[in-house]
């Protein structure tokens, strides 16, 4: 399944793109938010908050992972920022593995 890119720029609206990231946390659960510089990822910041307040009622709690992602714009090399959005719900807890009382014991 290949997730959906919103690319962010410094003139971005965030309520639109807070729209827009809360319709495809509603559809698909999580969705890139991509930007280059700064003021591009305040724009994504404030997005990603304003659509917290959109999907709230909804039982739906986001949260963000950023990254540095190397691409290529008209033949030059930029880095970006992808904040990876996923609703916590969709994190499974980790099973805790069985240990065996030889491995917890204190050395004799």
């Amino acid at each position: 399944m290949s997730l959906d890119l919103l690319k962010v720029s410094a003139w971005s609206n965030p309520k639109s793109v807070a729209g827009a990231i809360a319709g495809v946390l509603r559809e698909r659960g999580e969705v890139y938010v991509q930007v280059i510089g700064a003021a591009a990822l305040n724009q994504a910041v404030k997005a990603i908050a304003i659509a917290r307040s959109y999907v709230a009622s909804e039982g739906i709690d986001p949260i963000c992972i950023p990254a540095f992602q190397d691409i290529e714009i008209g033949g030059e090399a930029r880095t970006a920022i992808r904040i990876f959005v996923e609703d916590r719900a969709r994190i499974a807890p980790a099973e805790p593995s069985p240990v065996s009382a030889e491995e917890t014991a204190p050395p004799l």
